[in-house]
């Protein structure tokens, strides 16, 4: 985010200047090694609200002000609009600022330095001095640490098929960093921005210990194979005709720029951060911490609406160790096939004072990848009670209505205190997906303790539905007996499930976000045979540059 050019002109000054700029750079590389290689996280793009000047410039000064940790996932590349520049991760969102969804605007502002490069509030701003000298040349540089902490309230189900299940508690996290350039500021080469974000993860999700595997307790969960540098993205994206159109390509995460918000990562359980599950419900899309080839272009034609669409190759194997454990394998070889995503979001502002915005999001996606069906069999009867092989389906797909909206302001506190609310709907095809259709709905209050203008209070429930052909088998294994694989881990037949979560995000100081949290499990797994489950836990998000 910074937009100041170095203009040299002649060779002496060309080599003095250069000379300078690649010992910072060097610098800045020898941290990164001395302090154990830790990854490299993006700021995810955040949804743009492009009202007017003023309200843009009011905007970002109240988000420096709060506080912020960004992503999921699980997952983390660009929540609601791919193009924003200085939101974090999603993996590390913090809850207080996405109410208003304060963003620059699609085009790179001109001032110096360059807004692209800005990173959310840390513990140290200027790092001797590095961070605003990287800054003003085009280069951000930011580094976090997101921990998640949950345990079971009470004894798991017991019975002979739930020999492995156990009391406990299990800790997850992950260090990221990321890093922009903005080379319009570094070598004049104008709209074009490069992004890599890399996370090293530790620790498992505790849900599993009382059988659950449909919604995580902890939406980071090793997924970037716990290894100490796990590639997430590097991109590159060019902004073209003032902002209004921005291509991108490279390695991205489909489920990082389609059906992602902001504030989703306002709580912990998997089942609402980094996404709602079930638009996650493919393994062959690529969802934050895992990248995949892709192309992606997204229009603005009115300042409140925009219009994006890409190409996403699946990889098969993309979640899986041995295939991906360091993210860095960028050969194709597993590539099986494509999605191609299309979404539209609206950006109204409500009220008397237009000062109540608002976020609603349609999106349908489309994948050529060849799965099996979950319940027939190719001459069209059930394949376990019958036998035969499974019916390859040749494609599938998925479509999802999001929204969110700020539904009140409290009187004589910040701009960004208030009420709002999200929710959504997502229906995947019944024949290849574990979850059919999912409804999800949260109140999130910023401010709404005087004195206290950057905590958050939220509530979020959680609704998916086990697609009739998954349940359907199940119910058939279980009359016959048969506990051994079973889909999805389940160890009794399959229905519905529902989590309801309840958290309060602290701003501790800058840069520093603590959140204890409340979750509750009804019909793990989607299973009526296991008990109900309570979980109490907390996330912290520490941002150090």
């Amino acid at each position: 985010m910074f937009k100041n050019r170095l203009i040299i002109s002649n060779s002496t000054g060309r080599s003095f200047y250069a000379q300078i700029i690649c010992k910072k750079i060097l610098y800045v590389f020898l941290i990164y090694c001395v302090s154990g290689g830790f990854p490299f996280l993006f700021a995810k793009d955040q949804t743009q609200t492009q009202t007017q000047t003023q309200t843009q410039t009011q905007t970002q000064t109240q988000t420096k002000a709060q506080a912020q940790n960004l992503g999921p996932q699980q997952n983390a590349s660009t929540p609601l609009n791919s193009v924003q520049q200085n939101a974090p991760p999603q993996s590390s969102i913090a809850p207080g600022i996405f109410t208003t969804y304060p963003a620059p605007p699609l085009s790179p502002p001109q001032a110096a330095p360059s807004a692209i490069t800005e990173g959310p509030p840390s513990i140290f701003p200027d790092f001797f001095g590095m961070t605003p000298w990287l800054r003003k040349h085009g280069i951000g540089f930011h580094f976090d640490n997101t921990n998640e902490y949950a345990g079971a309230l009470q004894h798991p189900t017991r019975g002979p098929h739930y020999g492995n299940y156990k009391d406990g508690s299990s800790n997850a996290g992950q260090y990221s960093a990321n890093l922009i350039v903005d080379w319009e500021h570094l070598a004049g080469i104008k709209g074009f921005v490069t992004r890599m974000t890399t996370v090293g993860r530790y620790g498992t999700t505790a849900n599993r210990m009382f059988g659950d595997w449909l919604a995580h307790s902890s939406e980071i969960y090793g997924g970037g194979g716990n290894v100490v540098v796990h590639l997430v993205s590097l991109y590159g994206e060019e902004s073209l005709f003032g902002g209004r159109f921005l291509i991108a390509g490279g390695r991205m995460s489909q489920m990082s720029d389609f059906a992602s918000s902001p504030i989703f990562c306002s709580f912990q359980n998997n089942s609402f951060c980094g996404r709602p599950k079930a638009a996650a419900d493919s393994t062959y899309y690529g969802s934050y911490p895992a990248a995949t080839w892709a192309f992606r272009m997204k229009g603005r034609p009115r300042k409140d609406l925009y219009i994006q669409a890409g190409v996403y190759f699946a990889e098969n194997g993309i979640y899986q160790n041995y295939q991906h454990r360091t993210g860095f394998k960028f050969n194709g070889a597993n590539i099986v096939g494509y999605e191609i995503p299309i979404e539209a979001q609206w950006e109204p502002h409500f009220g008397p004072h237009h000062d109540l915005p608002g976020h609603y999001k349609l999106g349908f996606v489309y994948d050529d990848v060849r799965r099996a069906d979950n319940y027939y069999n190719t001459a069209g009867q059930s394949y376990y009670v019958y036998g035969g092989k499974q019916l390859m389906r040749n494609s599938s797909w998925q479509t999802y209505f999001m929204f969110d909206q700020k539904l009140m302001n409290y009187p004589g506190r910040p701009k960004s205190a208030g009420l709002t609310f999200m929710g959504g709907y997502i229906y995947n095809s019944p024949h290849t997906a574990v979850r059919d259709f999912e409804v999800y709905g949260a109140l999130m209050s910023q401010g709404l303790i005087p004195g206290r203008p950057e905590d958050m209070f939220g509530v979020a429930f959680s609704y998916v539905s086990i697609a009739p052909g998954t349940r359907d088998t199940t119910m058939a294994m279980v009359a016959a007996g048969d506990y051994s694989g079973m889909p999805n881990h389940a160890t009794g037949v399959q229905t519905n499930a529902e989590v309801l979560e309840v958290d309060y995000s602290i701003n501790v100081m800058r840069g520093v976000t603590f959140r204890p949290d409340f979750q509750y499990y009804i019909h793990p797994n989607g299973q009526v045979g296991l008990r109900n489950s309570a979980m109490l836990g907390f996330k912290s998000y520490v941002t150090l540059f």
